[in-house]
């Protein structure tokens, strides 16, 4: 049973075997000591990899994943764009503290990296909890995001954005790793796993109004078969002032892997042009 539960147990586990599974690249993303380094940010060691030259893009994994989670997307936008991907505090190769793990912790690591690397701005591609962090560096540090890509993001943990079995599945999986530390059981880090758990169970809380101070261009994107919720995906973008809204047909919590070429195109035909929004009333000549 307990094998079996942390098989499946963290987000970044499941990126990671769909990137193994969909593509092998000739290049060892997150773990090519030619392009990686480490930064000292907020007391702790950050690791990232940086790819290409262009216009900086910051690519931002999943709960539990790492550099190697953004394979498909380094391999793709490093052609046109400075990617700067790194492994999130208490995920990879990155340090912790022994503070609460929180998504606005983790934003202020990845602001006080680009600072390091005198980068004032950058388009950004968030999945997951990456899309989350994405979302609060447009609110808290607004000045370094050009333009963003948010695929699968939430809110709020709750089944107001999130579906029941996921809330359950979190639920179960955080009982479990209590259970594990309090049996002092040694075989997996159960307290960063814990703090990481906490992350899905009771994090994120960003409100509408943040939401709608957000500038930037924003594409939100999620599938219809994702672990969030099709209408709070809608309600993120209807609350934005500038932004696309993609639902990928068929699309699942995984499509950044499991379906790249889509995804990756979505997101660079985004990014290709100055942001612009299209109606349709006005190609039918329709004023206000």
């Amino acid at each position: 049973m307990k094998k079996l539960l942390f098989i499946v147990c963290i987000m970044g586990i499941a990126q990671n075997n769909f990137a193994q599974a969909q593509k092998t690249f000739s290049t060892p993303y997150g773990n090519n000591p030619a392009a990686g380094k480490y930064a000292t940010v907020n007391g702790i060691k950050m690791y990232y990899e940086t790819y290409g030259e262009g216009m900086p893009m910051v690519l931002i994994h999943g709960n539990g994943g790492s550099v190697a989670s953004m394979a498909n997307q380094i391999e793709y936008f490093k052609t046109k764009y400075k990617i700067i991907v790194a492994d999130s505090r208490a995920q990879g190769k990155s340090g912790d503290t022994k503070d609460r793990l929180t998504y606005e912790q983790i934003t202020d690591d990845w602001a006080a990296l680009l600072d390091q690397l005198h980068i004032d701005s950058a388009y950004l591609i968030g999945w997951s909890d990456g899309g989350i962090e994405s979302l609060l560096m447009a609110i808290r540090h607004p000045n370094k995001v050009k333009m963003m890509a948010v695929m699968g993001a939430n809110l709020q943990p709750d089944s107001n954005a999130v579906y029941n079995w996921a809330v359950k599945w979190v639920q179960n999986n955080a009982a479990f790793t209590d259970s594990m530390i309090a049996k002092k059981d040694a075989t997996y880090n159960y307290a960063v796993i814990k703090k990481l758990f906490d992350l899905l169970g009771k994090q994120p809380h960003i409100s509408l109004a943040q939401v709608q101070s957000i500038k930037a261009p924003t594409l939100v994107l999620g599938g219809d078969k994702d672990v969030i919720k099709e209408a709070h995906t809608l309600q993120i973008y209807q609350n934005l002032q500038k932004a696309w809204l993609c639902i990928f047909p068929g699309g699942t919590h995984m499509m950044p892997e499991t379906d790249p070429e889509l995804f990756n195109a979505t997101v660079e035909r985004f990014f290709s042009k100055p942001y612009y929004r299209p109606d349709t009333k006005f190609l039918f000549g329709v004023k206000d």
